[in-house]
């Protein structure tokens, strides 16, 4: 199953994607006498997306292909939400993309951070360069979205607590971050620095997460491509480790690491594109031109 928010008459609204474009979750409940939460957030933080899943898989998909749909040339995307408790960032999760740095990899522990929900844009939304910063970049990378409050989970009993993966564009005010690694949290705190969405893909959807190819595209082209298995902690591993410091809970994201990170600048277009998922594209603008 796959879930989105919608723009629609200046409101987001949760909806189920279809083949042939969205169907809003209001509409689903009116004809199929259900009573989901018509937001995504909702839906997740409630705990209702598992039963969701299993009640599309027995006869919800039939029921909603069946309702009146939006078709996909007028869906217009919104942020999957705006004010998950917590966003967690992964650093130099591909051995490839810290060589473009210069660093090491980390190779005993992740290396992660965390953003405020401030930084949350949603496909086709402006990326602002800031006026603090010269060199910003752009990282697209999978996301995982947590299904579950959970505390002290093992790798092996983290696929349990996830709901589901997303598509994520990262940014970076890297002149910033190398003036000094500890101002990593303000080179990714600007607003607009998180890109997020357009599509929730059940993981039920993903045969493995360690087969997907993740792509940082540029202008039409391919910036750099990595497949998830050469991560250096993988999507459960990730969640484990995070479990272990604090209580992740429905809507938490962790955002697993970029292939390769591009510099951005005024006009370009950035793509984050991984196998089977709905791409996510935002146009850049510099707050300095």
């Amino acid at each position: 199953m796959r879930l989105a928010t919608i723009k629609r008459n200046e409101q987001e609204l949760g909806a189920v994607i279809t083949d042939k474009g969205a169907v809003l979750l209001e509409e689903v409940n009116r004809t199929s006498g259900t009573d989901w939460p018509v937001s995504l957030f909702e839906i997740i933080q409630s705990g209702q997306l598992e039963n969701m899943r299993k009640w599309y898989d027995a006869e919800g998909k039939q029921a909603i292909e069946a309702c009146e749909g939006i078709p996909a040339n007028d869906v217009q995307y919104a942020p999957l939400y705006r004010h998950p408790r917590k966003i967690w960032g992964i650093g130099l999760n591909y051995v490839e993309h810290a060589s473009d740095l210069s660093e090491k990899a980390p190779n005993t522990e992740p290396a992660s951070f965390m953003k405020p929900d401030t930084t949350i844009i949603g496909p086709g939304d402006q990326i602002n360069i800031p006026l603090q910063s010269d060199r910003t970049t752009a990282e697209a990378e999978l996301g995982i979205i947590i299904g579950k409050e959970c505390k002290d989970v093992s790798e092996e009993e983290a696929p349990d607590v996830v709901a589901g993966f997303t598509t994520i564009i990262d940014m970076t005010a890297e002149d910033i971050l190398q003036r000094n690694p500890r101002y990593l949290t303000r080179s990714k705190s600007f607003d607009t620095f998180f890109s997020f969405g357009p599509q929730l893909v059940t993981k039920d959807e993903v045969t493995d997460v360690l087969d997907l190819h993740v792509s940082t595209i540029i202008n039409g082209n391919v910036h750099r491509k990595n497949i998830v298995s050469n991560m250096t902690f993988t999507p459960w591993n990730l969640v484990s480790f995070h479990s272990k410091v604090m209580t992740l809970l429905p809507g938490d994201i962790i955002s697993t690491g970029t292939p390769g990170a591009v510099v951005i600048r005024d006009g370009d277009v950035v793509e984050c594109e991984i196998d089977g998922f709905e791409k996510l594209v935002n146009h850049v603008k510099d707050l300095k031109a």
